[in-house]
């Protein structure tokens, strides 16, 4: 009995470490980040409001740091300039007059969260508009223009040019936009933006020379962020500037790394670069036969903070009575798997599809997508679609998981006798192993494998971790009942009586309805397979299903129901093998025993 209570005691102890554990090394630091957020939104705010010196330009120009102003809304300083608006089924929003930034989107078909009532997903934020790091509004935009070439000093549209709109209307899939600007030195700019029906921006610029002298311009475009946003803070997931460029390939680097770094430049023909969060990104496409010069860069001026990807083309020659013309594009929007996909193929960008962040198990993950994608579109449930997957991938592994478990029902049915030769050679370790050797050798079982089922599920289970966690066609995807968004964890705790009591729980405790199936099914599972003879790895092993359930209950729920599932699949084959070699399973009395409820022998 002692022995007993020391080993439960140590469970408790290893159970409490976990949980402390993954409270101080996951819980804490996103807590840390928020306040981290927080404390830079103020400052942030203070600074727009103080006003700050203009950072130096690179190959193109830098981000403006904003004018000293009363702190205004979002929707003030849209209205403060004229603009054209944009109307499409996927985007609303405007370009600005006042310098033809791409400057204020939204995206109609996202909402913020899945009630009903939820604003709208916000992306790009006119300079000057408040900043909300929690939220990803802050000032964010796309810039497209001309620097003058080496020894020039020809007049060029900036920040502060007020472009003329060429007749009148919005901007739509099937009308485009065309603006106008006189340098009043001979050169008349053009530009006109066409949009699709999702989420590519076209911008064709053309230069006029009226003049009597030969001009060199340089086109440029680049995408400039101010306020450092919150991310999600995971590993697994990239959030910040990212690029595609030539041999150098896809190239991901952080605000904190850039913030160190201050600048990095690179050359390339073709390829793309933009800045992306978690769903939703704004990224530069120029021409993919043409050369380009392109850097990520980092401005500060006391407390604004900005980050900038930007491209330079080789210069343009205009002689005198000629036109030039250069076009651009600007992918902003949500990253759909389809649409993304799509324009890789259709525009020949390369690897474009990497805006996705698919992770270096891409030839797993994506595939995974794929599969689950299709069952959807089939049965219009990406909870159904995972567990119709989870079945393919144990058919798929079926032969192999059949020899696992058989191994393990064959280590389960000679138990006794292990115990018997480790109880006889308790104080010869070395004759101890080659009897057990022996037994296994003359019953035909391979002790580690059992290992297989637990390693197989591992890149399915990573690859579908990601799945859940990156792609927005998961995002706010319900399945039935209370689970309205398999990105997210389950809503649910059994410490509020799964909401009948009336107060909120701490994130760590939300011990929902799925992560309870998970951990039970785990512990059935683990009933059919033999107990350990080390008292302390038994107790451990008796004692995982519960740790396991804690720390299962944050992850997305789309997860944690392939985990159970899986897991219920699992033990629906083992035990046909153990029918099929008469060992039995005695659950009942092995719950007994787990909560100390055996019957005492009569006294």
């Amino acid at each position: 009995m002692a022995d007993n209570n020391r080993n439960y005691i140590l469970a408790i102890v290893l159970s409490i470490l976990v949980l402390v554990g993954w409270q101080y090394f996951v819980g804490m630091p996103q807590m840390e980040r928020q306040r981290e957020a927080q404390r830079q939104q103020q400052a942030q705010q203070q600074a727009q409001q103080q006003g700050a010196p203009q950072p130096s330009a690179g190959a193109a120009p830098g981000a403006s740091a904003p004018a000293a102003m009363v702190a205004q809304t979002r929707e003030q300083v849209i209205a403060a300039t004229p603009r054209v608006a944009i109307e499409t089924p996927r985007l609303t929003g405007s370009i600005n007059l006042v310098g033809g930034r791409v400057d204020d989107l939204v995206l109609a078909t996202y909402r913020e969260t899945v009630e009903r009532n939820s604003p709208n997903v916000i992306l790009l934020s006119p300079q000057g508009s408040p900043i909300d790091p929690t939220h990803h509004r802050q000032p964010f935009y796309a810039e497209f223009g001309f620097v003058p070439g080496a020894g020039q000093t020809i007049p060029v549209p900036n920040a502060e040019t007020r472009w003329t709109q060429t007749g009148s209307g919005k901007l739509t899939p099937s009308t485009p936009v065309t603006l106008t600007w006189d340098n009043g030195q001979g050169l008349t700019f053009q530009r006109t933006y066409e949009i699709d029906p999702t989420y590519m921006i076209t911008v064709r610029d053309s230069v006029v020379n009226r003049g009597q002298a030969q001009a060199v311009l340089h086109p440029y475009g680049l995408i400039s962020r101010h306020g450092t946003p919150q991310t999600s803070g995971y590993y697994i997931l990239h959030e910040g500037l990212i690029g595609v460029f030539g041999d150098k390939g896809l190239q991901e680097v952080g605000y904190s790394a850039i913030e160190t770094a201050r600048a990095q430049a690179f050359r390339s023909r073709g390829g793309w670069l933009g800045i992306t969060d978690k769903y939703w990104a704004a990224a530069l496409i120029p021409d993919q036969a043409t050369d380009t010069d392109s850097s990520f860069k980092f401005f500060q001026s006391g407390t604004f903070k900005s980050y900038q990807t930007d491209y330079l083309k080789p210069a343009l020659t205009i002689a005198p009575g000629a036109t030039v013309e250069t076009t651009s594009r600007l992918f902003a929007g949500a990253k759909e798997v389809a649409v993304v996909d799509g324009y890789a193929a259709s525009l020949n960008v390369d690897r474009f599809d990497r805006l996705i962040d698919w992770g270096w198990f891409y030839f797993i993950t994506k595939p995974l997508f794929k599969v689950m994608d299709w069952i959807f579109l089939k049965t219009g449930n990406f909870g159904i679609a995972i567990l119709l997957v989870t079945l393919l991938v144990k058919a798929l592994f079926f032969p192999l998981a059949n020899k696992s478990y058989a191994s393990i029902t064959m280590m389960k049915k000679v138990q006794p006798e292990m115990m018997e030769i480790r109880d006889r050679f308790a104080d010869d370790k070395m004759k101890q192993q080659q009897e057990l050797m022996a037994l296994y050798k003359r019953e035909k079982i391979n002790p580690l494998a059992g290992c297989w089922p637990i390693v197989i599920q591992i890149p399915v289970f990573f690859a579908l971790y990601k799945v859940l966690f990156i792609t927005i066609e998961m995002r706010q995807a319900p399945f039935f009942g209370w689970i309205r968004d398999l990105s997210a964890p389950d809503p649910t705790s059994l410490f509020n009586l799964f909401g009948l009591l009336p107060f909120e729980v701490p994130h760590f405790l939300l011990i929902g309805i799925w992560p309870l199936i998970m951990g039970v099914t785990m512990w059935v599972q683990m009933q059919m397979n033999p107990a350990p003879t080390d008292p302390i790895q038994a107790t451990f092993f008796k004692w995982m299903p519960i740790l396991f359930t804690f720390m299962l209950a944050s992850f997305p729920a789309g997860l944690v129901i392939y985990w159970a599932w899986n897991n219920t699949l699992s033990v629906l084959q083992q035990a046909v093998i153990m029918r099929r070699y008469g060992v039995k399973l005695e659950l009942w009395d092995n719950i007994k025993s787990m909560f100390g409820q055996a019957k005492k022998p009569a006294s």
